[in-house]
């Protein structure tokens, strides 16, 4: 097999499995479906409910763990939990647990700082977000930390950016994302999701060969690990796309990233030499087994 093939061979390793996917659409509805019955008065599987996160961004690859829901309650709930004398916010998301746990009584969950957590026994782990629509776009969500107080988010603008960006460099922003989750997962660099997502979209908004395919994909591996290896270490948060909320970093990435970028380089040399088996290595070197070998 040659570049191309390698990496579309290495694209079906790390997508999401169907069998995974499916686990997470029933568990989304059957979620959704109990707070709609409970604070909206009619039962739906969808309604007022998005996937946010990696996942709902298209970027997650195979092993995620965490689920991301965002679900909007009716407004004048929030001028309810607002008027608690002391951290309505919490309030507020124990009567949200308390609704899911109809649906889930046997799951572990429960209430952590902003969100509603429920951890299934087979490792997934959704993350529910009550949240308030604004009316010029985005949501209010509770933050129960310190007392109780107020955060906005706007996933959707998150989402719309990346697709636009992703439709217009010929799809390749979101397999750089994932592949880019591979990387990080393996070598436990300290990023993300949103980061990844944030610097990729960067990266690629300039990048000379966004318009081609998988035969150049080991060209933007290369170059993306060296626009990570790049980055300021003293830079603390960048903007994510679509909504401007803050980035923040975790820890010091750059350095496995140049690692990453010097793997690559010799990869592209093996490959130019025929040395296919050799280059196989350096790319699993850096993502592991998925790739092949």
């Amino acid at each position: 097999m040659g570049v191309a093939e390698d990496f579309q061979a290495f694209r079906r390793q790390y997508l999401i499995p169907d069998d995974v996917a499916g686990k997470i659409s029933y568990r989304y509805r059957r979620i959704t479906s109990q707070l709609n019955i409970d604070f909206w008065g009619y039962d739906s599987e969808t309604a007022h409910s998005i996937y946010s996160g990696s996942y709902g961004r298209d970027t997650a690859a195979r092993g995620l763990s965490d689920l991301d829901v965002v679900f909007q309650l009716p407004s004048a709930l929030f001028e309810q939990f607002n008027s608690y004398v002391t951290n309505g916010q919490s309030a507020l998301l124990q009567t949200v647990k308390r609704s899911i746990d109809k649906t889930y009584p046997s799951s572990d969950s429960f209430g952590d700082g902003q969100v509603v957590v429920i951890r299934f026994t087979d490792g997934l782990i959704f993350e529910v977000l009550p949240a308030f629509l604004l009316t010029g776009g985005g949501y209010r969500y509770p933050n129960a930390n310190n007392g109780g107080n107020w955060y906005e988010c706007d996933p959707q603008a998150e989402r719309n950016a990346i697709n636009t960006r992703n439709a217009n460099c010929n799809y390749n922003l979101k397999e750089l994302c994932r592949m880019a989750r591979v990387w990080r997962d393996y070598v436990s660099a300290p990023m993300s999701g949103m980061l990844i997502d944030t610097l990729a979209y960067q990266f690629i908004e300039t990048w000379e060969h966004r318009q081609k395919s998988f035969l150049y994909y080991d060209y933007m591996c290369r170059d993306f690990f060296g626009f990570l290896a790049r980055q300021t270490q003293s830079q603390n948060y960048w903007k994510a796309p679509g909504s401007g909320s803050y980035v923040w970093r975790k820890g010091i990435f750059e350095n496995k990233a140049r690692s990453a970028e010097l793997r690559c380089l010799e990869a592209i040399v093996y490959a130019g030499q025929g040395k296919e088996w050799s280059s196989r290595q350096k790319w699993r070197e850096i993502f592991g087994t998925q790739y092949p070998g």
